[in-house]
């Protein structure tokens, strides 16, 4: 099972290109190893009722997406469980809905931010997150024998629930650090991209709603993504276009399974990922943020840790993956958090990353701040991300990478390291990020500087040092 060439099993799921190595007998069997971990865990805990073996199951838009719910349905009645279908929808719209339901656990099939013929099954615990190592370790072993045995439970009821992102939407715009009608008042426009993944109809009525006039492309849900899915700047040549075109005041792009924002300011220019979560900070925490902690993963720009310290926050690093993200979040009772990837975590909603919490905060911050996207980018310093990866070859596919890891700290003995996750090291202002990546075959090499040419002589000097050894 987990030795197809590109069947990548990480801690919360199961990713591969479909037809390849993800078909719908494997989706199958991992969602049969999923819905007997949910019996499990129902029984351990006490709380194996009706609810508890219940699963959530949504999908983005990708085309291969109504075999694999069906899929999925099968593996999960015959783990014994029922099935709540929300349909099309954004993965954190599945994610609230497992904790309005009291399920078991949640299923978004869907493959985020890779290329159009992948597709993948997310797992999610009965808190709403995403399973961590000794459940992700233990649906996999699950899968391994086999799908599961199954518990003799009666299961394989199949209940619509066609609300589910009515609630996520009236849950946002119920929060409190939304100034709503002073929202309304500016009357924004937005240029809106959603890259015909599950986002164009949720993301289009929530900008409504909060009293914009929105120019969008891209906003069927087809799964026909007319360009790489991902929301970084060499992907939004044609919003950027749009802003400029239609006068936008910024322009917003989110990935297939609208989990993160992407923001283009009101000139034309993509600011970088990073910028969504330190606007939300700035929104959320306007200046005075006591003993508030904000968290993120180790690969986050430098500009969310300026964010966080002009706020007063203490700024803690995990691991990369929203999982970490989300655990360190509800240890430490922080209430904003999140990845530089333009995912941002707001407690008071939900430990997820959701793009339309981070849409509504942006929107907030630009209300109270009364400036322009492009003021607010020019206030704080600036610094550069310099992103690239390397295959993994079949020598360090086999030992790992401490060998890279030892090459790097003596190559750059003056920096700070962190192995929390690969290899991070830091200086005052700038840093590199060597790992191996949860979601493709790969070796992903991240530096930050304050200038381009500085932090591509990092890169390039981890790509050299990690090819040689």
């Amino acid at each position: 099972m987990t030795d197809r060439p590109t069947l990548m099993v990480g801690v919360a799921g199961v990713r591969g290109i479909v037809g390849k190595d993800l078909t719908p007998e494997v989706v199958t069997q991992w969602a049969r190893a999923f819905g007997t971990w949910v019996r499990e865990t129902g029984e351990k805990t006490g709380e194996g009722g009706r609810g508890r073996s219940s699963v959530v199951v949504g999908r983005d838009s990708r085309q291969s997406g109504p075999a694999f719910a069906q899929a999925v349905a099968a593996g999960l009645g015959a783990a014994g469980c029922d099935v709540i279908d929300v349909g099309l929808v954004p993965t954190p719209t599945v994610q609230l809905a497992v904790e309005y339901h009291g399920a078991g656990g949640g299923i978004a099939i869907t493959a985020s931010h890779n290329p159009i013929e992948w597709n993948a099954l997310k797992f999610i615990g009965p808190d709403g997150i995403f399973l961590d190592g000794a459940a992700g370790a233990r649906v996999a072993q699950l899968a391994v024998e086999g799908g599961g045995g199954g518990t003799g439970g009666k299961g394989g009821k199949v209940a619509r629930d066609d609300a589910a992102v009515a609630r996520h939407l009236d849950r946002v715009l119920r929060l409190p650090v939304l100034d709503i009608e002073r929202i309304r008042e500016r009357r924004f426009k937005v240029a809106l991209d959603a890259v015909r993944g599950a986002g164009g109809p949720v993301m289009q009525a929530l900008l409504e709603r909060l009293g914009c006039e929105v120019t969008g492309i891209n906003l069927e849900a087809d799964g026909r993504f007319p360009r790489a899915p991902e929301p970084v700047p060499e992907n939004l040549g044609e919003l950027r276009a749009l802003v400029r075109r239609s006068g936008a005041d910024l322009g917003v792009a989110v990935d297939p399974d609208v989990d993160r924002l992407a923001i283009v300011d009101e000139r034309g220019a993509a600011i970088g990922e990073d910028y969504t979560l330190a606007f939300a900070i700035r929104a959320v925490m306007g200046g005075t943020g006591g003993r508030s902690v904000v968290v993120c993963n180790l690969s986050t720009s430098l500009v969310v840790e300026d964010a966080a310290r002009d706020c007063g926050a203490e700024l803690v690093r995990t691991p990369v993956g929203e999982v970490h993200v989300a655990r360190k979040m509800i240890d430490l009772k922080s209430r904003i958090g999140g990845e530089g990837n333009g995912g941002v975590m707001y407690a008071d909603l939900h430990v997820g990353r959701d793009a339309p919490v981070a849409a509504a905060l942006t929107l907030a911050l630009l209300t109270r701040e009364r400036r322009p996207v492009s003021e607010l980018v020019a206030a704080a310093p600036r610094y550069v991300i310099v992103k690239t990866k390397l295959e993994r070859g079949t020598r360090n596919a086999e030992r790992g990478l401490d060998d890279v890891y030892a090459v790097l700290r003596r190559r750059f003995p003056d920096a700070s390291a962190d192995i929390q996750d690969g290899l991070r090291l830091a200086w005052r202002d700038r840093w590199l990020h060597v790992r191996p990546s949860n979601t493709e075959p790969i070796i992903r090499l991240i530096a930050e500087a304050p200038t381009d040419a500085e932090a591509q002589h990092l890169v390039d000097e981890g790509r050299r040092l990690c090819a040689a050894s």
